[in-house]
C-alpha cells in the first residue's frame, strides 16, 4: 500500500476551503493530475459516487468515487475504484486557526495496487515520489485558487 499525506494552511475560513474541495466539479481548478469528470452530484453526500478520470506518468486512470464520510466542513472521507482492481482512500481534515480567518487542509492518499506484495513493489517503482511532489502541487494550487477570492 503507498500512504501519500500532504498538507498545507490556507488563509480562508474552513467553510470556504470546504466550498471548493468539496465541488467535484471544482477538481480540474486544483488537482493537478484531474483530467475529467463524469456524472457528478452538484452536492455530494453521504454515497455520493462520480467518476473521475485521472493522468499519472501518460496512463489515464478511471476511478469511480463514493463518498463514505462527510462531516461539513471538517472532514470527508472518499474511497475509489480503480482499474484492475485497485483501490484508494482518500481523506480531507480541515481545522481552524486563527479563529476562522485561516484553515488548516490535510490530505491523506492511500492507495493499494491490485496484485498483492508484487504489485505494491510495482506501484512504488512506477510511481516514485511523483503522488507525493503532486499532491503538494495540488495543495499549491487549491491554496492560491481559494485565496484568490
Amino acid at each position: 500500500m503507498t500512504v501519500v499525506r500532504s498538507g498545507i494552511e490556507i488563509a480562508a475560513s474552513p467553510e470556504r476551503v470546504w466550498e471548493v474541495v468539496m465541488d467535484p466539479r471544482r477538481l480540474a481548478d486544483w488537482v493537478t493530475i484531474h483530467r475529467s469528470l463524469g456524472d457528478a452530484p452538484a452536492r455530494l453526500q453521504r454515497g455520493s459516487t462520480f467518476e473521475q478520470v485521472l493522468t499519472l506518468r501518460g496512463a489515464h486512470l478511471h476511478v469511480e468515487w463514493t463518498i463514505v464520510e462527510i462531516d461539513p466542513p471538517r472532514r470527508a472521507v472518499w474511497h475509489g475504484r480503480g482499474p484492475v482492481h485497485s483501490h484508494a482512500s482518500i481523506v480531507y481534515e480541515l481545522e481552524e486557526r486563527d479563529g476562522g480567518a485561516a484553515t488548516r487542509f490535510d490530505y491523506v492518499n492511500e492507495f493499494k495496487a491490485p496484485g498483492g506484495p508484487l504489485g505494491a513493489v510495482a506501484g512504488r517503482v512506477l510511481v516514485g515520489g511523483l503522488s507525493e511532489r503532486e499532491a503538494q502541487r495540488s495543495l499549491e494550487r487549491l491554496k492560491a485558487l481559494v485565496e484568490a477570492r
